[in-house]
Parts: C-alpha cells; structure tokens; sequence
C-alpha cells in the first residue's frame, strides 16, 4: 500500500512536465538504456523483457508510467529518488542511481518528444 502514495505526493502533473528534453535524453541513455531500448541511440540494445521508450509512448496511460517509473518494479531496487523513501531493502541488481524530481521531469520531456499513438 505505500507504493501507491509516493506517487500522489512527488508525481509531476502535466502542467509541470516541462522539464529539458535534451537533458531527459542523456539521463535515458545514461541509465535508462542499460535496461530499455529508448530509440534510436541503442535501437537493439537493452533487455528482451524490457518494453521500449517508442512502446511505452503509445500506451494510453504513458504519462504515468514515466512520472511513476521509480515506483514501479524493478526499479525501486537501483534508482533512488531524492526525497522518496526507498521501499525495499532488495540489493540492486543493477548499479544504484539517484536522480531529482527535476530529472524526472527531464525524461518525460524526452518521452513526450518521442512517437506517440497517432504515428
């Protein structure tokens, strides 16, 4: 239950999502690449099991993936959002990050700039 209320307190809404989509772009490849393909940079890299930037993109709830990514399994293991409480004392299993509210905001902002449902 405490998964769900992180979210509802540190989530940027839309209207605040206008991060820098350049930085979101080398925060993804610097970290998020290792796991997700997250476009062209490393078009077949990343896990097999992992779903891409470009699919995540036309999913109607997108958004919330990505302003909620750091909740969502595996990755409360090895990333660490300043101010959010850890939830699992699980060891990385992959090298530990840490990033800001502001970097989320970044990322999304790369996000957004990627394909959408319409293309």
């Amino acid at each position: 239950m405490i998964v769900a209320v992180f979210p509802l307190f540190l989530s940027p809404s839309a209207a605040n999502a206008a991060g820098d989509r350049e930085k979101g772009r080398d925060i993804a490849r610097q970290h998020c690449a290792r796991c997700h393909v997250i476009g062209d940079h490393n078009r077949m890299g990343g896990i097999g099991s992992t779903p891409s930037f470009p699919l995540l993109r036309k999913m109607a709830d997108w958004r919330e993936r990505f302003e909620t990514f750091y909740d969502r399994r595996p990755h409360p293991v090895h990333v660490r959002v300043e101010g959010v409480r850890q939830w699992t004392n699980l060891p990385p299993n992959a090298q530990p990050f840490t990033i800001t509210q502001d970097n989320v905001d970044d990322i999304l902002a790369f996000v957004e700039s990627l394909a959408g449902p319409d293309s």
